[in-house]
């Protein structure tokens, strides 16, 4: 069971190490781009490729859904980016359960978004855990983790990719113990539970009374989706990349303009005054054009200094 991407190298795990994948299950086609195309997911698209049946319901939780999942008697279901929670239902049915692939070290970042959560809270390290699913989200007992250290050059979309080529490769490695009955799961530490919801509109906001490096933060874990965005003359402006401001200083009190001020700009980017040190914005996207990179926007383009970023004016 699983959706993006991110399930692919899974679905591919198992096939390369001779598993008996009878069926994959993932969500329905979606309406993708601005013609609004019917798109399959990547993990139908890969099934397909090698003859295997897929199941798309609408609702999981539905008992036609259920009663088709118990007829295929399934030994072991995995789970990795379905995008539904399984009901108790579906987790009973097979003998040797079901086990998820989450992309973080459970128990931090429960939830659907936390590859993103991690790289805009400034975590240093991320990783793979492998788990029995219970009821709960994302609460069930620990099989296996992997640690994988977040660089400065990583956005999510980086470690999206990374995490998955990792959870496959965990996923290898424990598959044969747990199918013998060699496998002493771990339960949760509760106290130490950090959830990680959903990416909301407001969480894609910039706001310049932050720090510099916490805007960084904010800009990369939200690239290549769903973005960071600030107004410009009352406008949405799309910021995909910025240059990593650590190590920097902030100008003395007097000289400090109120954050979101334009400082200058060159090829090298927007210098933008932020909380705590300045800024460089590197690849913006104005609205209604593409994204590009700032020293191609100021050819035609100039921000004058002194221009305040997320005033509405």
């Amino acid at each position: 069971m699983g959706t993006p991407d991110f399930a692919v190298p899974s679905l591919q795990a198992l096939l390369e190490e001779g598993y008996n994948v009878t069926t994959v299950v993932t969500q329905p086609d979606r309406p993708k781009g601005r013609k609004r195309v019917l798109t399959p997911p990547p993990v139908k698209v890969e099934a397909e490729k090698h003859g295997i049946p897929v199941l798309q319901p609408e609702k999981l939780r539905q008992a036609d859904s259920v009663e088709l999942l118990r007829e295929l008697k399934p030994d072991l279901i995995v789970t990795a980016a379905y995008g539904q929670i399984l009901p108790k239902a579906v987790l009973d049915l097979p003998k040797h359960g079901c086990i998820n692939i989450h992309a973080s070290l459970l128990p931090k970042y429960r939830g659907g978004a936390p590859i993103h959560h991690a790289v805009i809270r400034g975590e240093a390290t991320t990783g793979v855990t492998i788990m029995y699913m219970a009821v709960g989200l994302d609460t069930g007992d620990m099989i296996a983790s992997v640690e994988l250290p977040i660089e400065d050059t990583d956005t999510t979309g980086t470690l999206f990719e990374k995490l998955s080529i990792a959870g496959s490769e965990l996923l290898k490695r424990i598959l044969p113990d747990l199918l013998a009955g060699r496998i002493t799961a771990v339960p949760q530490n509760e106290a130490d539970a950090i959830y990680s919801p959903n990416i909301r509109r407001e969480d894609e906001l910039i706001d310049w009374s932050r720090s510099a490096v916490d805007i960084w933060n904010q800009v990369r874990g939200l690239n290549p989706f769903p973005g960071a965005y600030t107004l410009w003359n009352g406008e949405v402006m799309k910021v995909w990349g910025s240059a990593n401001p650590k190590g920097t200083k902030s100008s003395s009190a007097a000289e400090v303009p109120v954050p979101g001020t334009v400082l200058g700009s060159s090829e090298h980017g927007i210098e933008v005054m932020t909380g705590e040190g300045t800024l460089w914005l590197t690849d913006i996207q104005p609205a209604g054009k593409k994204a590009m990179p700032v020293s191609e926007f100021i050819r035609g383009v100039q921000i004058a200094p002194g221009t305040i970023f997320g005033s509405v004016s």
